[in-house]
């Protein structure tokens, strides 16, 4: 193939992707104003329900549903998904009267899904449907119905589901994190669900890395530098604080410190002449994410971890790194 003709079909492919982009952020934009009082109703529902939210598709729509169980469960919503063609065969047990279901298909006229509507009116256990179409099988039997806009898929035929599938996806980001807003989730209920990976390094607490009282470089005020240098570097923070007669947290001295009092007196100077006062600090309680954005921005790499203005930790942007948080 010629560089011309690798060029034309690059020239190509960044066009249709731009289409593609296009065209589903159209359909999200119609999703968007579409919203009402159905949506919060739905939301009410699921943020009351005694057992579990029972999500359920077919296809396409149960690779997004999957997703949807998984992003509730881990937002304080337990969830499960439920294959619709498994549960005929033995997996409506896995339903109880406590739950509620949350049932997607573009179409509304999945076959599998009868049986499960069928045991759902017979229990009148309550049906949230996300479907296109506000006459199928499964809009009609839906306590609550969200309605996906007649948005136009990105599949040049017409066919692959693409833009239904990102609405679907969308609209159950927007009713976890309704719901996760209503419980008042916070990033330690978060931290809970996901202590694994990056992301639960980043939600650990700093007080829980940090290196203890024990380790810490510090130094009275007047302490002559030639001793404050030896502490210094024997403690391999980079750093050195500086602390009053009631031991609160009063200047740091750093590398960029020493370098701009370099001189020959340097030695037999006080710490609380070469010290910077008033040092960014962080609490214990604070998560790794923080403290980590707070470095970025300062662009420094430690920081030392205060109660009560008073040291009781550090933190060096390679104990983050170590942990996989940065």
């Amino acid at each position: 193939m010629s560089p011309s003709a690798k060029q034309s079909m690059a020239d190509r492919a960044l066009v249709s992707a731009r289409q593609t982009l296009d065209v589903e952020m159209a359909g999200l934009t119609a999703l968007r104003d579409g919203l009402n009082q159905t949506f919060v109703q739905a939301v009410t529902r699921l943020y009351q329900v005694e057992g579990r939210v029972i999500v359920t598709g077919m296809g396409k729509s149960g690779h997004i549903a999957g997703k949807i169980a998984a992003t509730l469960s881990s937002t304080g919503t337990p969830a499960q998904f439920v294959h619709p063609a498994e549960a005929s065969h033995g997996d409506l047990g896995m339903i109880t009267v406590n739950d509620v279901i949350l049932a997607l298909s573009k179409s509304g006229e999945t076959t599998e899904f009868h049986p499960l509507i069928d045991y759902a009116l017979r229990f009148d256990i309550p049906i949230i449907a996300i479907t296109a179409s506000k006459t199928s099988t499964l809009a009609k039997a839906a306590t609550h119905l969200l309605l996906l806009p007649d948005a136009q898929e990105a599949c040049p035929n017409g066919l692959a589901p693409t833009t239904s599938t990102t609405l679907q996806l969308a609209l159950g980001d927007a009713l976890a994190v309704a719901l996760l807003e209503q419980r008042g989730f916070t990033a330690g209920d978060f931290k809970i669900f996901h202590p694994g990976g990056k992301l639960g390094a980043m939600l650990r607490q700093v007080g829980e890395v940090m290196h203890g009282a024990e380790s810490l470089p510090l130094a009275p005020m007047d302490q002559p530098m030639d001793q404050a240098l030896i502490l210094m570097t024997n403690r391999g923070f980079g750093c050195l604080g500086v602390v009053d007669d009631t031991g609160a947290l009063v200047g740091i001295i750093t590398d960029g410190d020493l370098r701009r009092h370099m001189g020959k007196d340097l030695l037999t100077r006080r710490t609380g002449e070469i010290m910077t006062r008033a040092p960014k600090v962080i609490q214990p309680t604070m998560l790794t994410a923080e403290a980590i954005k707070i470095m970025n921005s300062l662009r420094i790499t430690g920081l030392f971890v205060v109660e009560n203005g008073k040291p009781v930790g550090f933190v060096h942007i390679h104990d983050f790194l170590r942990m996989g948080a940065a």
